[in-house]
């Protein structure tokens, strides 16, 4: 290590549930620096699953968020001129920041009318096990199966 490590920050609980994870949920909506539209779209998105499932709406996302997020990754290590693939493991921090990043993407490129019905319908899609970012998952998980030939070149 060249320099040392930025601290951490810590982000504040959201307005309505009290949780850092749904802040930094929204952080990661968020586009230009909207931030009081992304809470509405989050919690429009929380309100939508909650009718369309009957459960809560929150316990709903974070059991989504959880379906989506990836245990293992490929990363490329170059060894003697070639580059291979290795599977490693994610960490927690990663794999919750990976999780939000695919949840929203996927629910970005679904074709629902506006942000807070894609959103709930990923929301919905993902707890239930299904939608693209949970194929997202699989398919990472896939290719880190294939290049377990692969782990012991781990860094």
């Amino acid at each position: 290590m060249r320099k040392s490590k930025p601290k951490k920050r810590f982000l504040l609980p959201d307005p309505k549930f009290q949780d850092t994870l749904v802040t930094k949920f929204v952080n990661v909506l968020m586009y230009d620096g909207k931030k009081s539209l992304a809470y509405e779209i989050f919690y429009g998105a929380c309100e939508l699953v909650e009718k369309r499932t009957k459960e809560n709406g929150l316990e709903t996302w974070k059991k989504a968020l959880n379906n989506v997020s990836p245990f293992v990754e490929v990363r490329s290590r170059r060894v003697g001129g070639a580059t291979f693939q290795v599977p490693t493991e994610v960490r927690p921090d990663r794999r919750t920041s990976l999780g939000m990043k695919w949840l929203i993407t996927y629910a970005r490129g679904r074709n629902e009318k506006t942000m807070t019905e894609k959103l709930a319908g990923e929301i919905v899609a993902a707890s239930k096990g299904e939608g693209a970012a949970v194929k997202k998952k699989d398919d990472t998980h896939r290719m880190a199966e294939a290049n377990k030939a692969f782990s012991h070149f781990r860094f």
